[in-house]
């Protein structure tokens, strides 16, 4: 029955549980420089505001993280779900969803279901690359604003130290950036799963090969290696054991918003490529170390021309950054961020939450967020914020009728 009900929750997209808690939604597409449509899902105004009223506000982007999608940012209702609160602090919101998520499948000349190897040629240096700078374009084009704020979760941290350190121009367009869970360093991963390929010498060579397939979704395999032991180990919530997110990031029983976990269930993972994960898995093996993909010293002197891959330069990073990290983050580990703090030179904010249960996915589904962690973000968010005169609001039309690849649909429910 559970299966059922969480496939059933499968439908419902992010722009759907916008409009059911009476907020405007919006979709637009982004074509990216190599292709991939990319879905972003728009909150312009508060369901507080007078719509006869309307003025110009601040644009904030909300990047997720890996196996993640847009819908992580809404479905903890007005109070707990972080869209509808910067929605309700005055700005303009605009939601993410990487190349190959639920909302992002979709490709100008690749199938995912037919040129798999092609389409998922992908890690998360792309997405700093190429995905973040034709974003930010967009939505500075669309809403007339000549710059925006940016917040960022787990790997939405990582994509946006690459952004700086590739395409550092585009940190003038960037007015500040909140890292929750950040991401760079990862030498203290208590991750079973990232464990696990780290471990493996190859491992994206392991994942095609073994399971053949190139993007990282659930396997009977990923479970048995990865999460067995420490399933069985811990009394676990009924589907969280069969949940790669889960098994990736960690759970929290004591601060889950318990009644959203079948939506949870049904919307992660979103999708993501196997070098994604395997690019951290080789993070994890190098000694504070932050960098491009390794592919092999033949490969590597055609891409790089430098038999090891370059380390991404953090140095010149101008954007003010604010830090939030947990001392019960599996991924985000209390030393690594240390050190990420200290090669980092604009940090404007480091707070640890006060709470040593508190893990990395309570940044997206603590029943108390808003109160831990919400709240300091909007409030460093502000100090950055730009004066407006009383300008009117720029909304748009709805751009896609339906972006959820028909490949990614199950037809039937074991």
């Amino acid at each position: 029955m559970l299966e059922l009900y969480i496939y059933s929750l499968f439908s419902i997209a992010t722009d759907d549980y916008i409009r059911q808690e009476g907020y405007p939604a919006e979709r637009h597409t982004v074509i990216t420089a190599d292709g991939y449509n990319l879905t972003l899902h728009r909150i312009p105004y508060s369901r507080n505001e007078d719509q006869t009223t309307l003025t110009r506000k601040p644009a904030v982007l909300v990047q997720h993280g890996i196996l993640c999608s847009s819908t992580d940012w809404v479905i903890a209702g007005p109070n707990s779900s972080l869209a509808f609160i910067l929605s309700d602090a005055g700005y303009d919101v605009w939601l993410a969803n990487s190349r190959g998520n639920t909302y992002s499948r979709n490709h100008v000349t690749l199938d995912p279901a037919r040129e798999p190897e092609k389409f998922w040629d992908f890690s998360w240096h792309e997405m700093g690359t190429i995905d973040l700078p034709n974003t930010i374009d967009y939505i500075l084009d669309k809403t007339g604003e000549p710059d925006l704020n940016y917040v960022g979760h787990s790997m939405g941290t990582a994509i946006f130290y690459v952004l700086c350190s590739e395409r550092p121009e585009y940190q003038d367009k960037v007015r500040s950036m909140a890292a929750m869970a950040p991401i760079a360093y990862l030498n203290h991963v208590k991750s079973p799963i990232m464990t696990f390929l780290s471990s493996v010498a190859d491992p994206l060579a392991w994942l095609c090969n073994s399971l053949g397939y190139y993007e990282f979704r659930p396997n009977g395999k990923i479970l048995l290696f990865a999460g067995k032991a420490f399933c069985e180990a811990n009394s676990l919530a009924e589907g969280v054991c069969d949940n790669l997110l889960f098994l990736y990031a960690g759970y929290d029983s004591k601060r889950l918003i318990k009644s959203i976990l079948p939506i949870i269930l049904a919307h992660t993972p979103a999708g993501a490529s196997a070098r994604q994960l395997t690019h951290f898995a080789q993070l994890m093996k190098r000694d504070q170390w932050f960098g491009q993909y390794n592919y092999n010293k033949q490969k590597n002197m055609e891409k790089y021309g430098q038999p090891e891959p370059p380390a991404y330069d953090l140095t010149g990073i101008t954007v003010p950054v604010a830090l939030y990290h947990a001392q019960n983050d599996w991924l985000s580990s209390m030393e690594d961020v240390k050190v990420l703090a200290g090669r980092l030179p604009n940090v404007a904010e480091r707070k640890v939450v006060p709470f040593p249960e508190f893990n990395h996915l309570d940044f997206l589904w603590a029943n108390d967020v808003k109160n831990i962690v919400y709240d300091d973000v909007i409030g460093f968010m502000k100090r950055y914020d730009r004066k407006y005169a009383d300008v009117a609001l720029r909304p748009s039309a709805e751009v896609d009728a339906n972006v959820v690849h028909s490949d990614f649909i199950v037809s039937d429910v074991a």
